[in-house]
């Protein structure tokens, strides 16, 4: 008997049919039904909205209750459709107007995603978004400020009497001036 004719009929399945099979219950106490939503959210909301905002969680409003024992009554009630939840993102601070702005444009494409109207709203928790192990740093990032433009930072705010409104416009200053450093008319 030759290794083809052993073989023929069983077939590898992909890593991917596993892994969902056992991330579907861990997001589910999230209140995903599914991870496609968690696996998929680049190409669901695209890569300018996914590098400011990434799903935390699924908010669906309770059900009514009935005390009725009657079983047709509860047919009606499985038939009935489920009011639409609540999505819940992370937001990166300093994006959450521009995260608003864009809740009709998530809904759409995340109902979309789904094949059915599963969320209605969208709720904002301002949260630093860690980055993915492996991915590059974030480019819309500043950098880290140098002793040099702390320096001129605490130059710039020297007549600022009260002082926490001074260490903040520091910390707003060196972040702004390393952010700076090496652009075009920069001297």
């Amino acid at each position: 008997m030759s290794a083809s004719s052993r073989c023929k009929g069983i077939r590898a399945r992909p890593l991917a049919d596993y892994v969902l099979r056992e991330l579907d219950p861990l997001v589910a106490t999230r209140g995903f039904s599914e991870a496609s939503l968690l696996l998929s959210w680049r190409e669901i909301v695209g890569a300018r909205i996914a590098r400011i905002c990434a799903p935390a969680s699924l908010q669906w409003p309770p059900r009514a209750r009935t005390k009725s024992t009657d079983p047709s009554a509860a047919k009606r009630r499985e038939k009935t459709p489920r009011e639409p939840a609540t999505l819940v993102l992370r937001v990166d601070p300093g994006f959450g107007l521009e995260a608003q702005h864009l809740a009709p444009i998530i809904i759409d494409r995340v109902n979309a995603h789904l094949g059915w109207r599963c969320v209605a709203r969208i709720a904002l928790r301002q949260e630093e978004l860690s980055a993915a192990p492996g991915s590059p740093p974030r480019a819309d990032r500043a950098p880290k400020p140098n002793d040099d433009a702390r320096a001129r930072a605490v130059k710039a705010t020297e007549g600022v009497a009260e002082e926490g409104l001074r260490a903040a416009l520091i910390r707003l200053g060196e972040r702004a001036i390393a952010g700076s450093a090496g652009e075009p008319g920069d001297a």
